[in-house]
């Protein structure tokens, strides 16, 4: 528990007092938002925001990896693989996202990476985490992740590997593929308003914090001497207690830039700030066996992606058409007259509620289990 709390105070403080320290340097290596130029759609009142740092991300991604190094060495809990590949993927899809905000930062326009570009870079970083959590199994077998299809545990009947090895690879592969995808690209689009992306953040990696420890407290290493009834209610997560000091180091890094990030903001995350997050989720989810589960307690940054699926497919049936105003939701919502920290707080509140409706079933398969 020690690990835990000196991961997410360490985190805190880092983002919370160390920011002014970087948007100084942020400002002196001219690191300031650009907004969509005048020939694409926009919302006018966003041409204010031009010029404030951005690529803010990169202050929550250190924070976290010194507050959970720190607290795993002082707590005598040292990292596991499990906690290296959270952080591998908040690096890897964090490092795709700075590409992209580079290139619009030097270039001055809105276009960075095309969005085949950025999906490849995603599985660059997506496939070598997919193999190592299949690899390097503990005492009792266990590896950070399963080649089967999860809900709130493994599902035994939704095995790849049943359809044999070769292919079950390649389909675990392009599951994993899909999910880190999907979830950098939601957060990604979930992100557009002043802390809207940052403050959902902590709601659902707060959950799978949350997830992970309680997994962490109804293991049962060695546990063959149990009764079936017992064994049921066990999780076979390979590092949970690592899982949860990663998340909640990355939730304190969220809080402390939250209070740099909220309306008006001082900083942008930029791509970087939300790939990151995007990958973070994603590990957690795959790593905790939670897959599906993920669909609500992210349920957040689905809404985000989904209104923009909706609204092209309108689009496109309708023969120009449009269903929203303006897409992602929080952008429509915008069109219709809503102030930003009115549709910033509303999202919390749901993120907030999808979360814990995420944890609240987590907790009731379990005590089915029981």
């Amino acid at each position: 528990m020690r690990s835990l709390l000196t991961a997410a105070a360490i985190s805190l403080a880092f983002t919370l007092f160390l920011t002014p320290v970087f948007l100084r340097l942020f400002r002196k290596w001219g690191w300031g938002q650009v907004i969509r130029t005048p020939e694409n759609v926009h919302n006018p009142s966003h041409q204010a925001k031009r010029g404030t740092p951005t690529m803010g991300g990169t202050i929550f991604i250190a924070g976290t990896i010194v507050g959970y190094l720190v607290g795993a060495y002082t707590g005598n809990n040292p990292p596991t693989i499990s906690g290296w590949l959270v952080l591998w993927m908040m690096v890897g899809l964090g490092a795709v996202g700075f590409i992209d905000d580079y290139m619009k930062v030097r270039s001055q326009r809105s276009l960075g990476l095309s969005g085949w570009r950025k999906i490849v870079g995603q599985i660059l970083v997506l496939v070598p985490f997919g193999i190592v959590s299949l690899n390097f199994p503990n005492q009792w077998g266990q590896t950070p992740a399963s080649p089967f299809i999860s809900v709130f545990r493994d599902v035994p009947a939704l095995s790849f590997m049943a359809l044999g090895l070769i292919a079950g690879w390649i389909l675990y592969l392009i599951w994993v593929s899909i999910i880190g995808v999907a979830t950098s690209n939601s957060v990604n689009l979930g992100d557009g308003l002043d802390g809207l992306a940052a403050g959902s953040g902590i709601f659902v990696t707060g959950a799978y914090s949350l997830i992970a420890f309680w997994q962490f407290n109804q293991a049962c290493w060695g546990g063959e001497a149990l009764s079936a009834s017992a064994q049921a209610a066990c999780y076979p997560t390979r590092d949970p207690f690592d899982l949860a000091i990663v998340s909640a180091s990355f939730v304190g890094a969220l809080i402390g830039f939250l209070w740099w990030n909220a309306p008006k903001a001082k900083v942008f995350m930029g791509d970087v700030g939300s790939m990151a997050i995007g990958g973070v989720i994603a590990a957690m989810a795959i790593l905790t066996r939670t897959e599906l589960l993920l669909i609500l307690v992210a349920g957040v940054y689905v809404i985000a992606s989904g209104s923009v699926i909706l609204q092209r497919l309108y689009f496109k049936i309708t023969r120009g058409k449009r269903l929203f105003l303006m897409s992602p939701l929080h952008h429509h919502l915008e069109m219709r007259g809503w102030s930003e920290i009115t549709i910033v707080v509303r999202m919390w509140i749901i993120a907030g509620l999808l979360a814990v409706s995420g944890i609240g079933f987590f907790y009731v398969e379990w005590l089915s289990q029981t």
